[in-house]
């Protein structure tokens, strides 16, 4: 399917469109971070994570297929340095979009984790990795000036279609992303469960982040070779972020 112009695209987010009145009851900044990003201009942020993955080393041969596609790591690290890059595009459906890459600086080599939020009719959809192989659905509400998402309901594209993975397998990922004035600093956690094994996967951290124009962010770039995103194990461009789900 073609991309949407500009032209006829909801200048809206994905969360503005689902929040729809919540949207007020969040702190300021992230209303800031998950509002639109202006044609031309990235989001850019970088932190550090207390805790990245999982001690369950059983895990690891399931996460490092996951790593694979830019989705999750067989790691279990603290202390890890990170990046983030957003940038608002056009989903295959039409919808307005956010794809994102965060760069995790991990011993043994950087690992770029990518996603692709949107929203189909009224619901937020997470299309995860560099294929899209993954689809979560994620219900959205604002708690004490905080964006919380949770999902019980994946799917995995198979033959050319999403096909539900099983309620009894499919895992609960919790999201929750608050802004601390204290420290002048967002924070994130993500937890990701199952009913069967506990915990399964999890990373929580804290950063800074600002929206630039891409022009400013690319030569920062080039000029220090540590901007977000650089230094990545896998070239990940806009394309394979927005590709449609018919791809194998």
């Amino acid at each position: 399917m073609a991309e949407a112009s500009e032209a006829t695209r909801d200048s809206r987010s994905p969360y503005q469109l689902v929040l729809g009145d919540e949207l007020p009851g969040l702190h300021p900044r992230l209303r800031a971070y998950f509002g639109a990003i202006p044609t031309g201009h990235v989001g850019q942020g970088r932190g550090r994570f207390s805790r990245v993955g999982t001690p369950r080393r059983i895990l690891w041969p399931i996460l490092a297929i996951l790593q694979a596609e830019g989705i999750l790591f067989p790691v279990w690290q603290s202390d890890v340095l990170f990046s983030v890059t957003n940038r608002s595009t056009t989903d295959p459906n039409g919808s307005a979009a956010v794809a994102a890459s965060r760069t995790f600086e991990l011993k043994g080599g950087n690992r770029t984790m990518v996603d692709a939020i949107t929203v189909e009719g009224s619901t937020l959809v997470d299309y995860l990795g560099t294929g899209r192989r993954f689809r979560a659905e994620l219900v959205a509400s604002v708690q004490d000036g905080a964006l919380r998402l949770r999902s019980d309901r994946m799917a995995v594209r198979l033959g050319g279609r999403y096909r539900p993975v099983p309620e009894i397998l499919a895992p609960t990922v919790r999201l929750t992303e608050r802004f601390d004035e204290a420290t002048d600093r967002q924070h994130v956690s993500v937890v990701l469960e199952s009913r069967w094994l506990g915990r399964i996967y999890e990373y929580s951290g804290s950063f800074a982040y600002e929206v630039v124009a891409e022009r400013a962010q690319r030569s920062a770039g080039a000029g220090s070779g540590s901007a977000v995103g650089a230094g990545t194990d896998t070239a990940i461009d806009r394309a394979s972020l927005i590709r449609g789900s018919g791809d194998e």
